[in-house]
């Protein structure tokens, strides 16, 4: 029987800090699941779900000296093995618009109210190719509830596409 966890890690970003981590949990028998990583300003950050021979939690925290070994401020969480998702009916999201604050927030304010789950979530703000203003843009997978009425939370994003000048689109997944 195999222990699951999520570790998170966050630090200043330099070369080879992903072999270390992989080598510090292979060391210890771990198989990493799924991950995340990035370079965030200056930062490196990291999620992760592995798994590990029973009782794995208790050695990697009691590893006192692996945070500074790998010089990251490191977070571990015990959690259950990957089900089959959430059930609903998976859509892809994308929303692009001039950067302005609170525009995360207004898109998924429109989806915490009609019940949708954020499955996946990736944002970022970059130069447009012709005019250099900053532009915001989100992509992720969401998980529709079973009984909502999908044209109705377009119309709820086709009213925020007005209100806040995004454009939003949202289609199914084929998985």
């Amino acid at each position: 029987m195999s222990d699951f966890f999520v570790l998170t890690a966050i630090g200043r970003d330099r070369v080879g800090i992903v072999d270390e981590l992989a080598s510090v949990l292979g060391r210890q028998g771990c198989n990493i699941e799924e991950s995340r990583m990035a370079v965030l300003g200056r930062e490196f950050a990291v999620i992760l779900l592995a798994s590990g021979p029973e009782g794995i939690l208790d050695t990697l925290k009691g590893t006192e000296n692996l945070e500074s070994e790998l010089g990251l401020h490191i977070e571990i969480r015990s959690t259950e093995a990957p089900g089959t998702g959430a059930a609903g009916r998976p859509y892809l999201i994308e929303a692009v618009s001039l950067d302005a604050p609170g525009i995360m927030h207004a898109v998924t304010a429109v989806l915490k109210e009609t019940k949708v789950n954020i499955e996946e979530i990736f944002t970022e703000t970059a130069s447009a190719p012709w005019t250099g203003a900053t532009m915001f843009q989100m992509k992720g997978t969401v998980i529709l509830p079973a009984d909502l009425n999908t044209a109705s939370l377009r119309e709820k994003l086709e009213k925020l596409e007005h209100e806040r000048d995004i454009d939003i689109v949202l289609k199914p997944v084929n998985r």
